[in-house]
């Protein structure tokens, strides 16, 4: 059996089931010549994909993205999606955190099952991008279904309109004429073309059209929420976006993960506001409140050794900016936003020496950072290997050593050393570089347990020379979003779609006349009052009286 049954109208013309209207004549095809009942005029009764009869499986599918109401559903279904994931914080907001117990410690029972059931990271997770997706195709089908047939209506429209076509519109009027049907087509064309219709005529009977354009209106809505929901996905690829937390500590060139970037904080800076500035309810509390802070920025290019761990990079300075508080440092669509900083002393490196606890004796003193660490170190007849290291030393609940953050809050290295009095494989040995930290976790235990170093060798620090330290810190939102532009260019074409659909109306006027009786049948998208005072404005110039409220589907 075919897939498409026609339905023949008087006129001869052979429509495709589910029109409505005859293609050519306009004939309404209810077979109900009496009725006075409006025409469903939205896509002119024409017949859509979605309206074929016996469909395949890619009909089904076509019909279902084509529905609206299941393009309401998704867009709730979204929306509800998008809600639980500010329920609490996401993921992607944090710095340096431990997403598995972050949760539970700070919002107990509720916040593990937040976390377990993925929504953490709610708008990465694969079934709110499925949701996205979904109504990008419901936007493309819908469009489809729609704007191809509207188009074709519209582009071949017949002048000559049946009757009933002409008397079942919203704005219809019925009389007779004085003059010659020739001399009344012709001298009606100059006022409708003086309203801004373009004016098309055939034989006694006019069509009259205008703003056309604005029924395009929805459909460049569906192209701009396209072209947004695009660019939305297109982010989660690799170089399109990127949005990181870091830290930038003074005096250091860090590098820009994920890029041949390095940024260098030159010199920070701070003001608070003095009593006098504050009002009186700061005052009572007692808070020191930032007036401003801010880091001297240079920004470097990386154009040699770049992932060569081994030499040196060569830089090239880029761009330099002083970066404050929604004033960023901005570089080939990089962006590096100040929003936090840290003034607590933080380790850059120190410079023990190595010495034999039991002799006295010094093997040298050697540098180690604290970012990157060298992994070993020659000391008189004792070898270093670095095996670990640990920023911000802590023990789980199992009791074994981890780093809470990558910060060097509280640094801790773990050594295998080799040499006289030692196994072959060498003893392992914790050492922390700030004093505090050595009594907290108690580094004489640790190291006995891990092989009695400790009453052999240890590391001294003779001065605060041999110490570098970072005064500040500061906290840099780095981010790269080269899909900004198509987010902002499909919003521009939405707003271009909304402004013709609400500022402009699609208006038809047609007329015939038939031994000397004219009817006249108008149309429009919306402002039906405007229309109606249009024909009667049309009608008066052309001697014709009649009643506004008269003309609203056919005096009725």
């Amino acid at each position: 059996m075919a897939l498409i049954e026609n339905t023949k109208c008087e006129c001869g013309h052979q429509n495709r089931v589910g029109t409505v209207l005859c293609e050519s004549c306009g004939k309404p095809l209810d077979d109900r010549g009496d009725s006075k009942e409006l025409l469903e005029m939205r896509y002119d009764g024409v017949a859509r994909r979605s309206q074929r009869v016996n469909p395949n499986f890619i009909d089904r599918i076509w019909n279902f993205f084509s529905s609206v109401k299941v393009a309401v559903y998704l867009i709730i279904f979204t929306l509800l999606g998008a809600m639980l994931g500010t329920i609490f914080e996401q993921e992607s907001s944090f710095i340096n955190f431990d997403p598995t117990t972050f949760y539970k410690n700070k919002y107990g029972q509720l916040g593990e099952i937040y976390y377990k059931l993925g929504l953490s990271h709610t708008y990465e997770s694969w079934w709110f991008v499925l949701l996205l997706v979904m109504i990008g195709a419901s936007l493309v089908i819908c469009s489809l279904d729609r704007v191809l047939p509207l188009y074709k209506a519209l582009s071949k429209q017949r002048i000559p309109k049946h009757l009933q076509f002409l008397t079942r519109q919203k704005v219809v009027y019925q009389g007779p004429i004085q003059v010659e049907e020739d001399d009344w087509v012709e001298r009606a064309v100059k006022p409708l073309r003086q309203k801004g219709y373009r004016v098309h005529k055939e034989k006694n009977a006019i069509l009259a059209e205008k703003q056309r354009f604005s029924r395009w209106g929805p459909y460049i809505i569906h192209i701009g929420l396209i072209v947004f929901l695009l660019a939305v996905l297109f982010r989660g690829l690799p170089g399109l976006h990127y949005d990181q937390h870091y830290w930038f500590p003074e005096g250091e060139k860090t590098k820009i993960p994920g890029t041949n970037l390095y940024l260098e904080n030159e010199k920070f800076r701070v003001e608070y506001y003095s009593e006098d500035e504050m009002s009186e309810g700061f005052r009572k509390t007692g808070k020191v409140v930032a007036k401003l802070f801010e880091t001297k920025a240079v920004l470097y290019e990386c154009t040699a050794n770049c992932d060569d761990p081994s030499k040196e990079p060569q830089l090239k300075e880029v761009q330099r900016h002083a970066i404050q508080v929604n004033d960023p440092l901005t570089y080939k669509g990089l962006r590096a936003y100040q929003f936090d900083f840290d003034l607590t002393p933080k380790l850059r490196s120190v410079q023990p020496i190595l010495v034999n606890k039991v002799t006295g004796e010094q093997y040298g003193k050697f540098k180690l950072e604290m970012k990157n660490p060298q992994q070993e170190f020659k000391l008189g007849p004792y070898t270093l290997e670095l095996k670990n290291k640990f920023m911000d030393f802590s023990l789980n609940e199992q009791g074994q050593p981890i780093s809470k953050s990558k910060d060097p809050n509280a640094p801790a290295f773990l050594f295998v050393v080799k040499g006289p009095d030692f196994p072959e494989e060498g003893s392992q040995f914790i050492y922390f570089p700030k004093q505090i930290d050595k009594e907290r976790f108690q580094q004489d235990a640790i190291n006995e347990k891990l092989g009695g170093v400790e009453n052999k060798l240890e590391f001294v620090v003779e001065s605060m020379k041999d110490v570098d330290i970072i005064a500040s810190s500061s906290y840099m939102n780095i981010r790269i979003d080269r899909a900004m532009p198509f987010v902002w260019l499909g919003l521009g074409i939405v707003m271009l779609g909304l402004i013709l659909s609400f500022y402009w109306q699609h208006r038809r006027i047609w007329l015939r006349i038939d031994d000397g009786i004219l009817t006249l049948g108008a149309h429009t998208t919306k402002n039906w009052f405007g229309l109606r005072r249009e024909v009667l404005s049309f009608l008066s110039t052309m001697d014709i009286e009649a009643d506004e409220k008269s003309l609203e589907n056919g005096g009725e």
